[in-house]
């Protein structure tokens, strides 16, 4: 099945003698307008396609976010303690993890993707369970992580007790490492086939659940950090069963034609190219995760722990909007270029662009107008509020970046850049952000202020070069290589 294109972009050649037609009875004034009229009415049918995506992406990414951000609410209403080993297991450890699966997941993305484009859906499956396997057996190797989360924590400077506390509920959420290892395979799968909806209202359901077995373990029950594992294990698992039900019994349109031996067939490509959208999005996740670690680095570190924590909680709820957005321009820039639509899926980015910065300031508004009361929902101590409002502006001004950097990224995924990208992220992140924070942070003592302001600069510098990238991109080479890949990674599967 070919993607279907918007009327005013497949038919540019009508507008173009409208507009010519216009021009000689108007003159340039009247020619203008048209031409304004028309990129009004593109813009509007583009957005329209977008926010089909993007709507239940955001809602999904939000609803399976709040997992972990409601089991660190509950946690923090039992105990600092609780707050700081949930918040360090959630932002360093399962964080780590999320990354690695999340980035090795992406390599699907841009196959299915194109492959969907081309309407090459009896690839999807084979893709789906090719990358069951890698990502199944990479959780295999992040399990010592988990174990051994202790002195791993300690040797990046966190204080005994926070780490013994974050190793003990890390080893209990194991299980949600082997959920995400199928999860997001899964969503990938779905997301290809804009089936968005289906992963919205699982996501929601879930979500509900958790919220009321959380109460009831956490708070009624009173076991704590176990009641948190349980209820966060079991959503995790409740969302990866109800999409493979869906799976399973729709057949997903002819995507899915049960498992296939094929799965194990070209793994040493695919891990290929897994490896390098993890090594992406990874450099991206772990950065803003080591702001975290290298606050536990300062002297008396339980408040700013806590109050950067709830920081980053709440700037993840504001990412879960821009990571809607990346899904939903990965999907329509990797769609189009598999149907050999150039013009469109430049124009997807342009539009997708300028409303996710909308967003973003709205958002910055916000989170600056409510700094003294937002804290509140995390914490009642008095201390680590303070502290979380004195952060507010910061938090602010990173709200409003990540509303443009991860649509630039979900460009990339679409396009199949993961690889550029990688190198990109390493130098403005790990080169120029990182030691900025440290410098500032540490030499110049302005703390976790200074840390966080250096981390800004590295996102900063890595948006500008992605904007760059972007805009000097020639859409339709891009749709020449995405027809080669479709034929590359389709051989295979052809044969059999």
């Amino acid at each position: 099945m070919a993607i279907e294109t918007a009327p005013l972009l497949g038919n540019r050649s009508t507008a173009e003698t409208t507009t010519n037609g216009s021009g000689n009875g108007n003159g340039n004034g009247g020619e203008q307008q048209v031409k304004t009229v028309s990129l009004v009415k593109e813009f509007g049918y583009e957005s329209k396609r977008l926010w089909k995506i993007a709507g239940p992406a955001i809602f999904t990414a939000i609803c399976q976010y709040s997992l972990g951000a409601l089991t660190q609410t509950f946690a923090g209403l039992v105990g600092e303690i609780e707050l700081a080993a949930v918040s360090v297991e959630n932002s360093v450890i399962a964080g780590l993890a999320y990354g690695v699966m999340l980035g090795m997941g992406s390599a699907l993305e841009t196959l299915c993707g194109q492959a969907f484009g081309a309407g090459e859906h009896r690839m999807l499956g084979v893709y789906m369970q090719r990358s069951w396997v890698i990502l199944l057996t990479t959780a295999c190797v992040l399990v010592p992580l988990y174990v051994w989360s202790p002195p791993i924590l300690e040797l990046f400077g966190e204080t005994t007790e926070i780490s013994e506390a974050a190793g003990k509920f890390a080893l209990w959420m194991l299980p949600q490492l082997f959920a995400y290892a199928l999860n997001f395979p899964i969503q990938k799968f779905l997301l290809s086939q804009r089936k968005v909806l289906v992963i919205a209202w699982i996501a929601a359901i879930v979500l509900v659940l958790h919220a009321v077995f959380s109460w009831l373990l956490i708070l009624k029950l009173g076991w704590g950090l176990a009641g948190a594992a349980i209820t966060l294990n079991t959503s995790w698992w409740l969302t990866v069963i109800g999409q493979l039900l869906y799976i399973f019994i729709t057949k997903s349109d002819g995507a899915w034609s049960g498992f296939s031996w094929l799965a194990f067939a070209d793994l040493w490509g695919f891990v290929k190219l897994s490896f390098a959208s993890a090594v992406m999005l990874c450099l991206e996740f772990w950065y803003l995760m080591v702001l975290v670690v290298m606050t536990g680095r300062l002297s008396n570190p339980l408040i700013p722990v806590d109050a950067i924590s709830i920081c980053m909680n709440i700037q993840g709820w504001d990412t879960m909007i821009a990571i809607g957005f990346n899904a939903a321009i990965s999907v329509r820039v990797s769609n189009e270029l598999g149907a050999g639509n150039s013009r469109a899926a430049k124009f997807a980015v342009l539009v997708v662009s300028v409303t996710s910065v909308c967003i973003g300031v709205i958002a910055m508004i916000l989170v600056f107008a409510t700094r003294n009361e937002f804290p509140y929902l995390f914490t009642t101590s008095e201390a680590v509020a303070a502290e979380t409002t004195k952060l507010a502006f910061l938090l602010a001004i990173t709200v409003l970046i990540n509303s443009l950097q991860p649509v630039l990224s979900g460009v990339a995924v679409g396009a199949g850049w993961q690889a550029i990208v990688a190198y990109i992220n390493i130098g403005c992140y790990y080169v120029v952000g990182l030691p900025l924070g440290l410098l500032l942070g540490f030499t110049f003592a302005f703390g976790v202020e200074g840390i966080w302001s250096g981390m800004i600069g590295g996102i900063c510098l890595q948006t500008a070069i992605l904007i760059v990238v972007t805009s000097i991109t020639n859409w339709n080479k891009e749709a020449e290589v995405a027809e080669s890949r479709v034929r590359k990674w389709g051989g295979s599967i052809r044969e059999h």
